[in-house]
Order: structure tokens, then sequence, then C-alpha cells
């Protein structure tokens, strides 16, 4: 019995000390690098295994490069897999110095070691460096090309790309030809990119979610979300939260809120709408689709809010004009202890810029670097500069802008002109219109806005030179349109649109509106019609514009006391933001529009902007 006993123990303390290195494995696997010390710390008897679990989590956590050192250098006998975890340490940490001096120490390397400095040194930009350690391989395998062609494509080598591609001896890799998918979505060529995809041998979910992302970042939101349908439904692929995020993304590009809705659904299937970046996604996609509503229940039930989360919230109100909400969850954020970010005062920024709070924004402005020591950048100045224009300090945000310490963003001269409309200012509108055309001689916008800044002075021979200017440099007008999603099918409409299918029930609604709106004092702003045509014409052409013609289709199609949800690719008109007021009230409906710079809610003949837009 005695010489049994022996054996046993010997048994019970290797099982023990794997149960142990199976916890600490078991923690990082789940991201919970908290409970992975925590169960290495109560291993008695730790293996080199157990290390290197520990150091594996290490290495998905950047910042930790210290505590995994110190970790290396406990280790008895530290084997290939300790030197390996430490190298990639080093590179999520950012370290590529101390990976290239630990490889040159290793004293014993295999094909991983190898790998693990080729991707290192690839995902750092260092491609061609990348290339000489991968031709001074002992061994190879499809890790070393698939870093090497993902290499090329990251840093936008498409060509070179090519050649590696074509030279890997392991075609059937997803991996290979998704790096390829990936590249050629991040210069921008969808048709290149998409023909990789279908010549693909085996897809993966990654290769799906390359396609489904690189849609979104190249403005073929519709397409991303026709791509996702095929996936879940023909493809049987699962998404993950990577895929529903992008696809949020898109239902948010679109204003897409039926099919967002769905998205939600799946989300809730799947059990990730816990999860912080589809949670944060959901709260975003709500926000830019105008139900603010259930953004706010959506927040309130978030476990876990990173600064992510709480800027998506805080440019929802913004964005929908509640700039007070905006500050006082942003003072929340803080009280809660989550360090604000750049973004954080873009976004508090464009809060008070939408209701009118120049002095908070100023505030903000200066004590930003300040008091988180967060350097102004571009978008800052480009605020700052919003903000003093729709306070009517045209003097001081020209000053400003003479002031910034880099090149102005066109968007600052932008903001001035379109400012110089609303209070008829024409000296610094023609200064703000010869810098946008002096950088960009093919933007239509500085023209257009130039042009109608002219009309409305009835100087309409200037209105014609611009004219004539735009057609010298075949300057091409983005022209303005407005959507309605109805039933889950966009409704598109055009000003003066003529083919719409229901036109003829439109512009009787249009009629019946027109004379209730009469009746209530309604009166039209003609300065909104930028032809030199008689009163009775401007009047029909303004009662013609796109937004009109969306809520009118909207009220026809649509239940009473329904709340509408337009869109507008440019920014709202005058004329039609008087008209939505009065036309909430005879409806008794609520109306939210949304162009290009913020959300308008007309409730009972009042709007949430306060006019203040």
């Amino acid at each position: 019995m005695i010489l049994c006993r022996r054996p046993f123990l010997a048994i019970a303390r290797s099982r023990a000390r794997s149960l142990s290195t199976a916890a600490v494995a078991a923690a990082v696997r789940h991201g919970d690098l908290a409970g992975a010390e925590e169960a290495f710390v109560s291993t008695p008897r730790k293996t080199t295994a157990t290390y290197n679990c520990l150091l594996a989590g290490y290495a998905r956590a950047p910042g930790r490069l210290a505590d995994a050192r110190h970790l290396f250098d406990r280790i008895p006998t530290p084997d290939v897999v300790s030197y390996n975890t430490l190298l990639l340490c080093h590179f999520a940490s950012g370290d590529a110095d101390g990976a290239r001096r630990l490889f040159a120490s290793m004293p014993v390397r295999d094909v991983a070691s190898w790998n693990t400095m080729v991707s290192g040194l690839s995902k750092s930009g260092a491609v061609e460096e990348a290339k000489v350690v991968f031709l001074a391989m002992p061994v190879r395998n499809s890790v070393s090309w698939n870093a090497m062609v993902s290499g090329f494509a990251c840093s936008g080598d498409m060509s070179t790309a090519e050649e590696w591609f074509r030279n890997a001896p392991e075609k059937e890799d997803a991996v290979l030809w998704t790096a390829m998918v990936s590249g050629y979505m991040d210069i921008g060529n969808v048709v290149k990119a998409i023909k990789y995809f279908e010549a693909m041998p085996v897809r993966n979910l990654v290769s799906w979610n390359a396609v489904v992302a690189g849609y979104v970042k190249n403005s073929h939101a519709d397409d991303a979300l026709r791509l996702f349908r095929t996936m879940v439904r023909e493809a049987n692929v699962q998404p993950n939260a990577s895929t529903l995020s992008s696809v949020l993304l898109g239902c948010s590009n679109l204003s897409a809120l039926g099919f967002g809705k769905q998205i939600h659904q799946w989300c809730m299937k799947l059990l990730l709408s816990r999860n912080l970046t589809v949670g944060t996604s959901l709260v975003s996609m709500y926000c830019k689709c105008g139900d603010l509503s259930s953004a706010c229940i959506l927040f309130g039930e978030m476990h876990t809010r990173d600064v992510v989360a709480w800027n998506a919230m805080i440019s929802g109100y913004a964005q929908h004009g509640d700039g007070k909400e905006a500050i006082n969850l942003f003072e929340r954020m803080k009280d809660e202890g989550v360090e604000p970010n750049w973004i954080t005062f873009v976004v508090v920024l464009t809060a008070c810029i939408h209701t009118g709070l120049c002095d908070f924004g100023i505030q903000c402005f200066e004590g930003m670097q300040e008091l988180y020591g967060i350097e102004p950048r571009v978008d800052h100045y480009s605020c700052m500069v919003d903000l003093l224009c729709r306070a009517g300090k045209l003097e001081r945000a020209v000053d400003f802008i003479r002031s910034m310490p880099f090149e102005p963003h066109p968007s600052a001269y932008g903001t001035l002109l379109a400012a110089c409309r609303v209070y008829k200012n024409l000296e610094f509108a023609e200064l703000a219109a010869g810098k946008l055309i002096e950088k960009d001689p093919q933007s239509a916008g500085a023209y257009v806005q130039l042009a109608n800044i002219y009309a409305v002075a009835n100087q309409w021979d200037d209105v014609s030179r611009v004219r004539r200017w735009m057609k010298d440099n075949t300057v091409v007008k983005t022209p303005g349109y407005s959507w309605i999603e109805i039933k889950g099918v966009l409704h598109e409409f055009r000003s003066n649109d003529r083919l719409h299918p229901q036109l003829y029930l439109i512009h009787e609604k249009l009629g019946q509106l027109a004379e209730r709106m009469k009746e209530m004092g309604y009166v039209p702003d003609l300065d909104f019609v930028l032809h030199d045509v008689d009163e009775t014409m401007k009047v029909q052409m303004l009662m013609r514009h796109s937004e009109k013609l969306a809520i009118a289709f909207g009220l026809i199609s649509t239940a009473h006391g329904m709340t509408l949800r337009i869109f507008k690719n440019l920014r709202v008109c005058g004329d039609c933001h008087n008209a939505a007021k009065v036309i909430s009230m005879i409806e008794d409906r609520e109306i939210i529009l949304r162009d290009t710079t913020r959300f308008h809610h007309f409730r009972g003949g009042h709007c949430s902007c306060d006019d203040y837009w």
C-alpha cells in the first residue's frame, strides 16, 4: 500500500497543476486578464506552461509589456513558446525595437518565432524589413506568406501584394485571399476587391466581414446590407460582433431604421447585445436613424460603458439638438471616472453649436488642453468657427480662422460661407468662396452658396457670372434629394420630382396642405428660390422641394399619429423648415427631419432647434 501511494500522489499533483494551468488559460481565453492573474497566483506549483498562459494574456492587452517582462524574468526555464509570446507582447505594445533585441538574443527559434517577427514588422509598417527577415527564414509556411501579402496590402502597395500573392505556394488559404480583398477595399478599389472575393476558393467569416466593412467604408452601404443578407441566408455564415457593427454603421449611413431594428433582433438572438462594441453600434445607429428614445434606453441598459459608448450617446443628444442633456451627460461621464478623449470634445462642442451655448463652448475649447492635456485638432478648430458663425460673430470667426496654427480645413470656410447667407454678409462670403474655390475648383458647394447669396440680394448678374464660372471649370452640382423609409422600402425624391408612381396623390396632398397652411398664416419664403422667375412660379417651385414631397408621401402612406422620419443629403432649406413646423401642427404629427448637420424634431408647430440652426 505504501509503495502504491507515491505514484498516486504524483498523478494527483500533476492533475492539480494541469487544472490550475487550465484555469489560467480559460480566463485568458475569455478575456478575463484579472481572473487569469488570480488563478496564476493561486497555483501552488507553476510549470512553464502556466507562465506561458498568463504571458499570452498580456500579449492580448496592450500596455502590459512591463508586467509581461517581469513575468518572463521569473520563468525558471523559459521555452521557445515563452520567447515567442514575449515577442508578441512587444509588438502588441508597439515596441518594435524591443522585439528586435529579443529576437536577436533568443537561444532557440522555431518557424513561429520567425513568423511573429515577419507579421509584427509588417503590421508596424516596416514591410521592407519584414521582407529581409522573410528571406532569411530557414523554413517558411503559409503563415509567412500571408504575413508578407498582408503587410504590402496594409501599406497600400497592392502591385507588390499582387506579386507576392501570385508567388505564394498555398492558394487555398482564406487568409491570403482576404488580405487582398481588404487591401483593395482600403484603397477604394471596390471592383478589384469583389473580383478577389468572388474568386476565393474558400471563405471564412473574416472574408465576409472584410467585404461588408469595405462596402460601408467606400459608401456602398446598400451593397453591404445586401451582402449581409446573402451571408446569413444563403451562405449560412453566422455573424459575429464585427459583422454586426459594420452592418449597423451601414444602417446609420442609409438611415435604414427598419433594417437596423432587424439587426438588433439578431444581436439579441446571438446574445451579442451585451457586447460593448455591438451595444455602442446599436446606440449610434438609433441616434443616427432618428430614434433617440431607443438609443437612451439601450445606453441605460449597458452593463459597461467605455469612452466610445459615452461619446456615441453625447453625440446623439447633440445631433438631435438637446445640447443641455448632452452637456449633462458629459458631466456625468466625468463623475463616473471616464476620461474624455479628443472625440468627446468634438461632440460636446457640436452640442454647443446646435444650442447656441457659445460661452460654454469657448470654455471647453480652452479647458481641454489645460485640464486634460488634449491638443486641439482641426476638428475642434472647425467646431469653434461654426460656434462663432452661428452666434453671428462673423468677424471674430474670420480672425479665429486666420489665427489657426495650421492650414484651415475647407470646412471652416464652408461654415463661414453658410453663415454669410444667414447674416447677408457679402464681403466675407466672397472671401470664403474664393478660398474654397482656390483649394478645390471642382467643388460645387462654394459656387452654389455664393450664387445663393447673390440671389437673395437680387444681384442676378452676379448669379449668372458664378454659373458661367462653374461651367468654365466643368463643375457638376450635387443634386439635393430627400428620402423616407416606408415598410422597409426607401422612397427617394428630388425637387420637382416627376418619377414617383404616386406623384398625383402627393401633389394632391400638397395642394390641400398649402390651403391649410395659408389659413394658418404661413407665407412662403421666396429667398429660397434661386431662379429669376415670377412670384407664382417661385411659390410653386417651393412647394415641390424634395423635403415637402417626402413629407406629403409619408402622410398619405402611414397611419394617423405615426412619426415621420425624413432624411436629406443637403441642409434643409429655411422655407421647408417653416413649412414642416406648420404641417406638424395641421396633421398633429411628429416629423423628424435629418439633414447633413443635425436632426429637427417638429411637433405642434415648434422645432427642437428653436430656429437656431
